[in-house]
């Protein structure tokens, strides 16, 4: 809320058939709960669920070692988990709008934790390839799921620093995965062979994730979005006393809009074609596409760059493990200023940090300079990335908020699935320097889509956020 006063427009409630005074009247009472340990539990459980998304993305260059696979072979292999993402981020997305944010996280992970434990069985190359693309459809949701969730719950003036915190416990996936397969790998002769335990610790690590996720409460604002405000105002009366406030009086808050039939509840995906999200549709499709050549690109590529270079697997890895430490590092400290400098800015600075130091590890030779390329581009990528999660969920109001990032979002990973494809032959062909060139080119699109399409968002009430 910027002032103290809130314009109503169409996007603040009118859009899903919900009056809008009585959701913003729930979206105030969240802006100005202090913070609270409710808070901290809310952003740690759902952090926690992030670690496997990034875990499972990761491994995928892990995982190429087990077989005698040619450039296509294990190009499918690392996409395969990003198509079934793209398909999870437009249906679940979709879903999280109509049913619930709550439900949503439940199935994400319980899927995901079955299709990874079966994966780990997999009797052959195919199944495995079938099966980690039945995982990504659970996971494609997860992290626009994340940013709509916490985006939601957290005050405005909190609200970048506490998702840099979910995504802080996440991107230590990256590490683990790079760390685990250096070790699971080499060991084949641990019962079952080494690779099969990295797909197992995913699985058992996301069904206790499960268990920690039921306590977790639906959305207030979604709830009050769909004109089931009694239900919102005991969730907010719950956070307000667990801060120490006293929760307003029935009678000072406005009468609740009459029930809204289930059609009206949900925006239809057109709305995000037409002004005033039109622009907003346009620069986060854009952006998404572009990001993940220059993120996940590395990420998902590095081993088989390194070992493009002459360094043998063992190397490959210990090598990469040691760059992926920059992902938890760069999150953490974006949480120091990604309240402190506008969201639009930072996002353009780091893109620009990614593409620079990108050159830089694509040029390396010796141990110590590719280490430090990998470090410092890490580091940077994770800065770019908690504040790109965190601005997609601020331009977009309650009622499409999931449906918009999720449709968005889903565009990455497609992008993802076809990167390995496109990315080995660039690296075949040009080498590592050339393929860093290429996303360099890319990432300074991207800066240029934001800088001329963005909002500006830092430290405003989603319900004032305007494209």
């Amino acid at each position: 809320m910027s002032g103290g006063a809130v314009e109503a427009t169409p996007d603040d409630g009118a859009a899903a058939g919900v009056d809008g005074p009585a959701r913003l009247t729930v979206a105030a009472r969240l802006d100005a709960v202090p913070v609270s340990a409710w808070h901290w539990r809310i952003t740690l459980l759902a952090g926690l669920a992030t670690f496997f998304d990034l875990y499972e993305v990761f491994l995928g260059g892990v995982l190429t070692e087990q077989w005698q696979l040619d450039s296509d072979g294990k190009a499918l292999l690392v996409g395969a988990p990003f198509f079934g993402m793209f398909a999870g981020a437009v249906l679940l997305g979709r879903a999280a709008d109509r049913f619930g944010r709550r439900p949503l996280f439940m199935l994400n992970l319980a899927g995901y934790s079955v299709s990874s434990l079966l994966a780990a069985f997999a009797p052959d190359l195919t199944w495995l390839i079938v099966l980690r693309v039945v995982a990504g459809v659970f996971l494609g949701a997860e992290l626009p799921l994340v940013d709509t969730y916490v985006s939601e719950l957290l005050p405005g003036a909190v609200r970048g620093r506490f998702i840099a915190v979910a995504y802080t416990l996440g991107f230590c996936g990256a590490p683990v995965a790079a760390l685990l397969g250096g070790q699971l790998v080499a060991e084949r002769e641990l019962l079952i062979d080494g690779w099969r335990w990295l797909l197992i610790f995913g699985g058992l690590g996301a069904a206790f994730v499960w268990v920690l996720r039921r306590s977790l409460p639906e959305s207030p604002r979604w709830l009050s979005a769909q004109g089931r405000h009694a239900e919102a105002d005991r969730i907010v009366a719950d956070v307000e006393r667990g801060a120490g406030l006293t929760p307003p009086p029935a009678a000072q808050l406005p009468p609740p809009a009459p029930q809204p039939t289930q059609t009206e509840t949900v925006v239809p995906v057109r709305e995000l074609f037409r002004p005033p999200y039109l622009r907003s549709t346009v620069m986060l499709w854009i952006f998404q596409v572009l990001q993940t050549v220059g993120y996940y690109g590395f990420g998902s590529l590095a081993p088989l760059v390194l070992m493009a270079k002459g360094h043998d697997v063992v190397h490959s890895l210990t090598y990469t493990a040691l760059s992926f430490l920059g992902y938890p590092i760069g999150s953490a400290v974006s949480i120091l200023f990604i309240e402190r400098i506008e969201r639009k800015t930072l996002v353009i600075t780091s893109a620009a940090g990614i593409a620079v130091f990108g050159l830089a590890f694509g040029t390396a030779e010796s141990s110590v300079a590719i280490v430090a390329a990998g470090v410092l581009m890490t580091l940077t990528q994770n800065i770019f990335s908690n504040a790109f999660h965190v601005y997609q969920a601020e331009l977009f109001p309650t009622a499409m908020r999931g449906s918009a990032v999720g449709i968005a979002y889903s565009l990455s990973r497609l992008t993802g699935g076809v990167l390995p494809f496109v990315g080995l032959a660039v690296l075949d062909a040009f080498g590592a320097t050339g393929m860093f060139a290429g996303c360099a080119v890319l990432m300074a699109l991207l800066c240029l889509d934001v800088a001329l399409l963005g909002p500006r968002t830092t430290g405003r009430a989603l319900e004032s956020v305007r494209p």
